[in-house]
């Protein structure tokens, strides 16, 4: 794959990030919009083509509003969030509550067809399981015409002295994404669309359906089957730059969370970034999850040409802010930290002066660094650093009494490992010098 480098390249990569410094912080909630309004007059994103509102894209909160607005009982919330959400409900439409304990009537579901809808956005084309366990799982958007798959991935993990196995499912909030990090798959695909608070959500869904199948053909005792652990954790680390589409992440963080529903913990949710510094504020000021910053480098000058939005917010203002937002207080027992991922690559930064550099930018900042092996992709102009060049950075890190630890590479055989997710069937973005 030929690599394009032109003066025009630099100015449309300036856009992009310009784009991303500009995603709608200020944007109002959907629960403002939803404030004497009917549905018809709902912002696009929240309806589908029908003008039906999408329940999948409301919080607790939103849906109680809107329930409250069609003249139903507050109690009406919780009936239908626990069948959208609940552990083994997952329905998708109300008439699979017909006959089932407490389903719902035959004219409250005629009714409701009318004005909402529980789809999700998304459509499930194929599972592809890569040979240790880890399952990808493509999607395509409904009612869009977006060329690209949605990827979302479940990774199992089972470690000796772990007290039980535990899966880890890894959304994705953008088709491809703006951000054109030179390592990383998606980012060549460039920005294809914004994900729905939705259209987030259900892939969660999906996937907790997709283990209770795995798990119910396993008791059963049918060839090939294997079920997957619980799902406990999240992670934002799929296709897309989740802060530079931060109303709809938030809002699904918050469908997540919430405790009469899908039940994940705060602590289990982590939200990537790459370092949209004015979004990062917003998120931790306004979100419990956990916060992981994509940081891949310990100089403005390495970083600029790896992560290209280093050039609008550079080092200085990105630890600047960590400084601030996660101070490091060894007086506290559990104290709020950040995630700091740094994947490695050889001969750009993985040498011990960057192991020094790093220990000393993150002096000040309550962290845990994760280490990531690097997977290789069709045209990369990188190679991954040997294990023991990752084995000497971390010690470095780990004597001035920091906790550092490798992520395993998983699902690679399927592009289903960290910065393999995508496709580039359409131009792909441009290699910078």
């Amino acid at each position: 794959m030929s690599r394009r480098q032109s003066t025009s390249g630099l100015s449309g990569l300036e856009e992009r990030v310009t784009l991303a410094s500009t995603s709608t912080v200020a944007q109002p909630s959907v629960l403002e919009s939803l404030q004497g309004r009917q549905v018809g007059r709902l912002k696009p994103e929240l309806v589908d083509k029908q003008g039906r509102i999408m329940l999948k894209n409301l919080t607790k909160a939103e849906l109680l509003m809107w329930l409250e607005q069609q003249g139903e009982r507050p109690q009406r919330v919780n009936h239908l969030w626990r069948w959208m959400y609940f552990k083994d409900n997952w329905i998708r439409d109300l008439d699979e509550t017909h006959g089932r304990q407490n389903g719902f009537g035959l004219d409250f579901r005629r009714s409701f067809k009318r004005k909402a809808t529980l789809d999700g956005g998304l459509q499930l084309l194929s599972t592809h399981k890569a040979a240790d366990g880890t399952c990808k799982m493509l999607f395509k958007l409904k009612d869009q015409q977006v060329a690209g798959a949605i990827e979302t991935v479940l990774i199992p993990v089972t470690r000796e002295g772990s007290l039980r196995p535990r899966t880890t499912l890894c959304v994705s909030s953008q088709v491809g994404c703006a951000m054109n990090c030179q390592f990383c798959y998606t980012g060549r695909m460039g920005l294809r669309a914004q994900l729905s608070t939705a259209q987030i959500v259900e892939q969660v869904v999906e996937a907790m359906r997709l283990a209770s199948r795995e798990f119910e053909a396993a008791a059963l005792g049918l060839p090939g089957a294997a079920p997957l652990p619980p799902i406990t954790n999240i992670v934002f680390m799929g296709m897309g730059e989740p802060l530079h589409n931060l109303p709809a992440v938030l809002s699904a963080v918050d469908i997540l969370c919430d405790g009469t529903g899908l039940q994940f913990s705060h602590n289990k949710v982590t939200v990537s970034t790459v370092g949209l510094v004015p979004q990062l504020r917003h998120f931790v000021q306004n979100s419990p999850a956990q916060l992981a910053v994509s940081l891949h480098a310990t100089t403005d000058e390495v970083r600029k040409k790896i992560v290209p939005v280093n050039r609008k917010w550079p080092l200085e203002s990105l630890i600047g802010s960590l400084r601030e937002l996660f101070p490091r207080n060894p007086a506290k027992s559990h104290p709020r930290h950040v995630l700091i991922e740094y994947v490695m690559l050889r001969d750009v930064n993985d040498s011990l002066e960057d192991a020094h550099r790093l220990v000393e930018l993150m002096q000040d900042v309550e962290c845990k660094i994760n280490l990531i092996m690097f997977n290789p992709h069709e045209g990369t102009q990188f190679t991954a650093s040997s294990m023991e060049q990752v084995e000497a950075f971390r010690d470095i890190i780990m004597q001035a009494r920091r906790v550092c630890t490798i992520r395993d590479s998983r699902g690679d055989d399927e592009m289903a490992a960290c910065g393999q997710l995508g496709s580039l069937e359409e131009a792909p973005a441009w290699l910078l010098a």
